[in-house]
């Protein structure tokens, strides 16, 4: 039998509201009392195992989040980033060999690929599998696929450069313009002279005479009046360079990458256009033993 205290207690309970999740609230359908089932209570040092095992989880997913940040932040180790991705696609007696001068020249891995070109000296066609307009020079960088050899300078050098070949203050305006020169006004004429050389040796026989004398007229008319003003330029701006670079500065630069090939043309064709200081900034650049591992690595080549 219930004691007063007891029936006191259990009205007490009753009174709260069920919807607090009172175990001892009354079924309102029944008029029964529920309690809620006796459960042992937890240890001191069980809790505190699990207090601790939880902190030190997420401790450890703390420091692994930390060191992923830090590793995609970090900016990658030198040289790293080139490892055996970059690829020169290198086409014989062409303009790459310029390329192959510069890499070695930065101390930068890289693979070549050989092309060579066929019997009428044009490019093979496997090098349009690379670039659409199958030309030469062409390097890849991972993803990155570029042509034209002074996009190709320009992006070794911003890329890999690390601060070097870069002109002095004084020397910049000259970089600026023989950067741009050799491709744009230079290496289109001594190709133009090149191509009329070669018409009248793939004439029939029976018009070649003919073909012999109009590309002759137009050699000494329109081609060879034209070198000749370019070739004394060049001389004349080499004559005030203190160090025989085309900057002017201690180190070559750019235009003394893009300008060698041209420059080489220029003395390989003959004609006495090319005069001395002209020669003895190739020897320059021949000189360097990067010159001297690059002609190792991609060969002889004449100046097509």
């Amino acid at each position: 039998m219930a004691t007063t205290e007891q029936v006191a207690a259990l009205d007490s309970a009753a009174a709260a509201p069920a919807a607090e999740g009172n175990p001892l609230a009354p079924d309102l359908a029944t008029g029964t009392v529920h309690s809620e089932p006796a459960t042992a209570a937890p240890s001191a040092d069980v809790g505190a195992q699990a207090t601790a095992g939880a902190t030190a989880a997420a401790a450890a997913a703390a420091a692994a989040t930390a060191d992923t940040a830090a590793a995609a932040a970090a900016p990658p180790e030198p040289g790293k980033e080139a490892e055996t991705k970059l690829i020169v696609h290198h086409l014989d007696d062409s303009r790459s060999q310029r390329v192959l001068w510069l890499l070695e020249e930065l101390e930068l891995p890289y693979e070549i690929k050989y092309y060579k070109r066929l019997p009428s000296r044009q490019a093979p066609p496997e090098l349009k599998k690379v670039h659409p307009l199958g030309k030469s020079p062409i390097i890849t960088d991972g993803a990155v696929t570029i042509a034209e050899s002074g996009a190709i300078v320009e992006y070794l050098l911003a890329k890999y450069g690390k601060g070097k070949f870069v002109p002095t203050e004084e020397g910049w305006v000259d970089n600026l313009y023989y950067n741009h020169y050799p491709e744009g006004t230079l290496q289109p004429l001594l190709v133009t002279g090149y191509i009329f050389t070669l018409i009248p040796q793939r004439s029939p026989l029976i018009i070649r005479p003919i073909a012999q004398a109009i590309c002759k007229n137009v050699l000494n008319m329109l081609v060879e009046p034209q070198v000749k003003t370019n070739a004394e330029m060049i001389e004349q701006h080499l004559a005030q360079s203190p160090s025989g670079w085309f900057a002017g500065g201690p180190e070559p630069t750019s235009a003394d990458f893009l300008m060698s090939f041209a420059c080489e043309t220029l003395i390989a064709r003959g004609g006495g256009a090319a005069g001395p200081k002209t020669k003895a900034f190739v020897e320059l650049a021949h000189g360097r033993d990067a010159f001297k591992r690059a002609l190792e690595k991609g060969g002889e080549y004449a100046y097509a």
